[in-house]
C-alpha cells in the first residue's frame, strides 16, 4: 500500500473533519451516520497505513459514489476525531479484506 494517513494529514487539504477531540462513540455515532455502507474492523488493524483504535468492533465508513472513507483516528494530545479522506479503489478493497463481521 502506497497511502499512508500521517503523510496525507500533513501534507493535503483534501480531507474534511466530520467531528474532532471527542469520543470513540461519538466517532463510531458520526460515521454511521455519514457513509452510504459500514464495514467493522478489530482494534488494532492497520488500514491506510496507521493503527486504528477505539472500542471494538470499529466502525469504518465507505462512500462508493464520492471515492472517500470515513474512520476515527486518534493523535495524542490532540484527541479522537472522524475524518473524510479521498482513497483509492484498491485501499477500500484493503479495508474491506480486514473487515469483521459485525
Amino acid at each position: 500500500m502506497s497511502f499512508c494517513l500521517d503523510t496525507y494529514l500533513q501534507q493535503s487539504d483534501d480531507y474534511e473533519i466530520l467531528l474532532s477531540r471527542a469520543g470513540f462513540k461519538d466517532c463510531a455515532k458520526i460515521i454511521k451516520e455519514k457513509a452510504e455502507e459500514i464495514v467493522y474492523i478489530n482494534a488494532g488493524e492497520k488500514i491506510l497505513g496507521v493503527r486504528i483504535i477505539g472500542i471494538p468492533p470499529i466502525p469504518v465508513g465507505i462512500n462508493p459514489k464520492k471515492g472517500t472513507v470515513i474512520i476515527s483516528y486518534t493523535k495524542p494530545c490532540h484527541g479522537t476525531a472522524a475524518i473524510e479522506i479521498p482513497v483509492e479503489e484498491e485501499d477500500i478493497g484493503a479495508i474491506k479484506e480486514v473487515s469483521i463481521d459485525d
